[in-house]
């Protein structure tokens, strides 16, 4: 098999034309019906972790409403906030991200939609697409009782609708903390498009993202850093 770098790019380049390999979800599942009203105030937070940040932060980059969004650990303690020690899977942590969004542009269930439909497969257990480890396990982590009454009321929703093809194995824990990640890993997916991981994992995302929540598509994304 070709294993030269040309050939690899040429790879991704033609999986990056389909909208479906490399996407978790080809559905756009049903709105929450248990969600927080629209309404403007202040900026709000959500922490989702599903699978490698890279591409979990990419697409969130991408949604409207969304101000900003840090890739991040979640899960486990300051100390071990650090790539090196999370990748040992072994910390606690997962690799997560931290959303910053309008209230009045989109609601906390609209994001876990989102989540749920094109960012992460909540079907797998331990890890996501090819990254497997507690590391990358799919995880809601909610700040107060509203997100996650939401959170686990969604859930219930999907599995009880049998639509997907097995029952949800994303956790909804507390949040205790979360931690920015590297510098190093902030906007990855922006900056690195051409990178084989990332178009053939994390891009056909960002392509269903348009395709199925156009409303809620953003052509230009919000940055983490200042370039």
């Amino acid at each position: 098999m070709p294993n030269t770098a040309a050939w690899w790019l040429a790879l991704a380049a033609a999986l990056w034309q389909s909208p479906c390999i490399g996407a978790e979800a080809l559905m756009k599942l049903a709105a929450p019906t248990i969600d927080n009203p629209k309404a403007p105030g202040a900026p709000q937070t959500a922490v989702l972790a599903g699978g490698c940040f890279w591409g979990v932060q990419g697409v969130f980059e991408h949604v409207r409403g969304v101000e900003k969004v840090i890739a991040g650990y979640a899960g486990g303690d300051a100390a071990s906030a650090h790539y090196g020690i999370v990748g040992l899977g072994k910390s606690g942590h997962a690799e997560s991200v931290k959303i910053t969004f309008e209230p009045g542009a989109i609601s906390y269930g609209e994001i876990l939609q989102i989540a749920f439909s094109v960012v992460l497969d909540p079907t797998q257990v331990g890890g996501q697409g090819p990254d497997i480890g507690s590391e990358y396990r799919s995880v809601v982590f909610y700040a107060d009782e509203a997100q996650k009454r939401i959170a686990e009321a969604y859930i219930s929703q999907l599995d009880e609708s049998n639509v997907l093809p097995g029952p949800i194995a994303t956790h909804v824990d507390p949040l205790r903390g979360f931690y920015p990640a590297e510098d190093y890993h902030q906007d990855f997916l922006i900056r690195n498009t051409g990178y084989a991981y990332i178009a053939i994992n994390d891009l056909p995302k960002i392509e269903n993202l348009r395709r199925l929540f156009p409303t809620l598509y953003n052509e230009s994304p919000v940055l983490a850093l200042a370039r």
